[in-house]
């Protein structure tokens, strides 16, 4: 398959509250949303071009929190930029941010000759270093230029972007806890609280602690879920499309080396809707 790579992409002030219990990295439905944007944006001059799914490789992150010494818990860190016309603070919502270093890897889909690709690639960088922002964050210039590859194994991105960790879908995990009659909260606290053990022999008490499952496991927001009946909203940006109101969704991810990752398709997210149980997902092939 055809990708168009965006290596190294590096973002400053992302939201990072990817839900509203969720904090760390942002939603998959704001990384499939830029590249949507990015889509819509060269839908004028490139109108066969699509962009059908996203992997997201993640190479280094800063969450904008604080613990102090004796904290139980982090504090987020928040800012009020810029200041009002008499050089106060102004008043703000609190919200989580982060810094960030990802390389996306976008299934290229309706271009073919070479030459309107070298066009495409020239488009994409005006549009993600002078025009659009990801997740609500702002794109350095210091990002990577983007290209164009062949790629048949995930492995083949260490040589593009170098080291990274892909963040994929681990559901299964859900439904394995789900499977024996744990509700959908407990399977997700389960999976990511840290147990603690103890064995004593012969006197002596050893501790122990481990999560789960191996491997960094993380909660990911998916996507949302419908509930009220679609209908009209005052005031809405577009009234020609249909509102709802919605909660989010949330399953367990997993971040892991791309060598370490089987098939592609693993780490490739895209869109499924579901009319009947009013499902509006992102999600990889399992």
């Amino acid at each position: 398959m055809k990708f168009l790579v965006l290596p190294h992409i590096r973002i400053q002030n992302a939201n990072a509250l990817s839900s509203p219990y969720t904090i760390g990295f942002p939603a998959i439905t704001a990384w499939l949303g830029a590249v949507h944007a990015l889509e819509r944006n060269l839908g004028g001059k490139f109108p066969d071009l699509k962009f059908p799914s996203v992997g997201i490789v993640s190479h280094w992150t800063d969450l904008q929190t604080y613990r102090g010494p004796h904290d139980y818990i982090h504090s987020i860190i928040g800012t009020a930029n810029p200041l009002d016309k008499n050089g106060e603070r102004p008043s703000f919502v609190e919200e989580a941010r982060i810094h960030l270093d990802v390389t996306l890897i976008v299934e290229l889909d309706g271009i073919r000759r070479f030459s309107v690709q070298k066009r495409i690639l020239s488009e994409v960088a005006k549009l993600i270093k002078g025009r659009m922002k990801i997740a609500g964050g702002d794109i350095l210039p210091s990002s990577g230029e983007p290209v164009i590859e062949e790629l048949e194994h995930p492995s083949e991105l260490m040589h593009i972007a170098g080291p990274g960790y892909a963040l994929l879908e681990r559901r299964d995990l859900m439904r394995q806890a789900m499977a024996e009659n744990a509700d959908a909260l407990d399977a997700l606290i389960n999976a990511l609280a840290l147990h603690h053990r103890c064995e004593s022999s012969e006197n002596k008490i050893r501790w122990e602690s481990f999560r789960r499952y191996p491997g960094w496991i993380v909660p990911v927001a998916i996507g949302f879920m419908g509930i009220s009946p679609l209908g009209k909203a005052v005031n809405a940006r577009d009234p020609d499309v249909p509102h709802r109101f919605a909660e989010s969704v949330i399953t367990l991810g997993e971040f892991r080396m791309p060598h370490r990752v089987d098939r592609l398709e693993e780490m490739l997210w895209r869109y499924r809707y579901d009319a009947e149980n009013s499902l509006y997902l992102c999600e990889t092939k399992q």
